[in-house]
């Protein structure tokens, strides 16, 4: 038990002595001299999905839209697990739209809004 406990005081022992106590600063890529430049750039977050909706239009097509925080854009999807495209307008509460004939019209609060999607055209759809 005390050959034990002796052989494991060794050991951390051995394994503190190696531990260097300087400063290491370990830098990528060549030294510019201005380190500030990250820190001056302001940083602009993408927005934020308030709401997923699931709508069913006219035609009785389903489509998702996934409604952004900016008021100014969301997601469109055509199918569940598909890829998705986002819609945009100038300014918030206008009509968005994208290439393609991609377009939505109405805000997330709405349950009626306004959704065109390649081979369709712009119809009423219903959350």
């Amino acid at each position: 038990m005390t050959r034990t406990s002796l052989i494991l005081t060794f050991a951390a022992v051995a394994a503190l002595a190696g531990c260097n106590k300087e400063n290491h600063t370990i830098v990528a890529g060549p030294d510019t001299g201005d380190n500030t430049v990250v820190a001056k750039t302001p940083a602009a977050l993408p927005p934020s999905v308030v709401s997923s909706k699931t709508y069913r239009c006219a035609d009785n097509k389903i489509v998702y839209v996934d409604w952004l925080s900016d008021n100014k854009s969301a997601n469109v999807r055509t199918e569940k697990e598909g890829s998705l495209t986002q819609v945009t307008a100038a300014q918030p509460g206008k009509a968005m739209t994208a290439a393609g004939g991609y377009s939505v019209e109405g805000t997330s609060s709405a349950s009626t809004v306004k959704i065109a999607v390649p081979g369709h055209a712009s119809q009423t759809c219903n959350g």
